[in-house]
């Protein structure tokens, strides 16, 4: 149970503090203020040495991964609240480099045009480059052909396509779904509501003791009655990462087809969808250096090619006539209307820049920098980190959901951003259900990508202990 007080707290504005030897007032005339946890205080004095404590420099010796790319991110380079940015919050949506900004502009400015529907060069111009940038999503997650990737608006909705088209195509009463409680909603409601639907029953699989998904239940629950797995590849809360392979093959045994929720796993490493043998996979470019509002289904070709369309509209037809229609072959069957065009594109463009990379050297990168994130917030007082702990054998994805006692983490979170312009997330992360299976009802979530170093994870636990410290002063 969390403890309750209020603290009022006005929002810094965004310049740099004064001097070491200057400290700044701040108190209750101030019209900006914040609920905190704890008690109401009507005047407070911070120093500014304080308040930007500790700032970690970069060392110059032998630059990092991240240290090599942050020059292409526009966006990490300013202050917050008059601290430098430190963004840790990847896990709900990675920041673009300028190349994927100078492809959306591009576009817009030198070809932007509807696509499949015009002969003119504008029209042309664009649908070659929006292909393009499907063939680069099917290279770069293996794809046996272009074909099996369907753009979609976001992973949520090729959830939901799979669940409405294959789901109330193939499912009847009593056909079993088996999830993991550890699932994101977009990977738990649409399944809901075709199980209500059809009559279906959802399965869920519990943690096991080190608070990762039970795949020897999971195995057990598989039978004949079992007719889709909905799982995801890496947990956004927990950062453990499952053998999708194994249970890919598990399920095949028993007829079964296998969804994966790859939104964690496809921008931080090597996803190949014919090696793990996955029927659907889902992930959404936002999460990848891309734009929002896109996001794609990887299906094989025999499945999409015997599901009835999602939408109705222009571009999904073959033909149409007063009293019926005949439908396009996937993925044309899937993309009713002006698809976003532009935002395919940056998709492309930021395929283009993981790849110049490498995703090998950004998993890479990412273990070690997440071992390291995991060590530092272990020594942060009666602080309790979710999933498993990293060994040899347990790799952890780079993020870390937790709580420290008594207190709350929207406290934690809204005071590292306006005291340190720390940038981390709290609530439930979309998993309700696992929260509530912790015990918890929210937690506090740092998740870092490629261009985060080891002084942003620095900074973030010096800021932290800070905030922990303040907090404990008016117990």
């Amino acid at each position: 149970m969390w403890l309750v007080m209020e603290v009022l707290l006005p929002k810094l504005p965004s310049f740099k503090f004064p001097s070491h030897s200057h400290c700044c007032s701040i108190t209750s005339r101030s019209s900006s203020h914040v609920r905190f946890g704890f008690r109401r205080i009507s005047s407070l004095s911070i120093c500014a040495s304080a308040v930007n404590e500790a700032v970690a420099e970069p060392t110059i010796d032998s630059p990092s991964l991240g240290h090599s790319t942050r020059p292409r991110f526009p966006i990490l380079h300013q202050e917050v609240n008059g601290s430098k940015l430190v963004y840790l919050d990847n896990a709900a949506t990675s920041q673009k480099p300028t190349a994927v900004l100078k492809a959306l502009q591009n576009y817009y400015e030198a070809y932007n045009s509807n696509v499949h529907r015009g002969i003119h060069f504008l029209s042309a111009k664009a649908t070659d480059e929006y292909e393009s940038a499907r063939r680069k999503i099917a290279s770069f997650i293996n794809a046996s052909d272009s074909r099996e990737i369907v753009f979609t608006k976001n992973a949520s909705e090729a959830i939901n396509l799979v669940a409405y088209s294959w789901g109330l195509s193939n499912l009847k009463a009593d056909d079993e779904i088996i999830l993991t409680v550890a699932e994101h909603h977009s990977a738990i409601v649409p399944w809901q509501i075709v199980a209500q639907k059809v009559g279906a029953v959802l399965k869920f699989v519990d943690l096991n003791q080190d608070e990762i998904p039970d795949i020897e239940k999971l195995k057990e629950m598989l039978s004949r009655k079992t007719k889709i797995v909905v799982v995801h590849h890496v947990s956004n809360v927990l950062a453990s990462v499952l053998p999708i392979r194994d249970i890919a093959q598990w399920a095949h045994d028993v007829g079964a087809k296998v969804l994966v929720d790859a939104c964690q796993s496809v921008p931080h490493m090597m996803v190949d969808v014919q090696n793990l043998n996955a029927d659907f996979l889902v992930a959404s470019s936002h999460k990848m250096c891309g734009p929002t509002g896109i996001g794609f289904l990887y299906g094989k070709i025999d499945l999409l090619s015997s599901m009835p369309p999602f939408l109705g509209g222009g571009e999904m037809i073959s033909d149409v006539y007063l009293d019926h229609s005949t439908y396009a072959e996937p993925p044309s069957r899937f993309e009713a209307g002006t698809p976003a065009i532009g935002e395919a594109i940056g998709l492309g463009a930021a395929i283009d820049y993981l790849s110049g990379i490498g995703m090998q050297t950004i998993h890479d990168y990412e273990v070690e920098l997440g071992r390291y994130l995991y060590e530092r917030l272990l020594s942060v007082p009666n602080i309790r980190i979710y999933g498993p702990a990293p060994s040899e054998k347990v790799q952890r994805a780079a993020l870390c959901s937790f709580n420290v006692e008594n207190l709350h983490p929207t406290d934690l979170a809204t005071f590292l951003d306006q005291q340190h312009g720390v940038a981390i997330r709290s609530g439930h992360h979309c998993a309700q259900p696992l929260h509530r299976y912790l015990g918890v009802s929210s937690s506090a979530r740092a998740s870092l990508y490629f261009y985060n170093t080891k002084e942003d994870v620095d900074n973030f636990i010096n800021a932290l202990t800070d905030t922990v410290s303040f907090f404990n002063s008016f117990k």
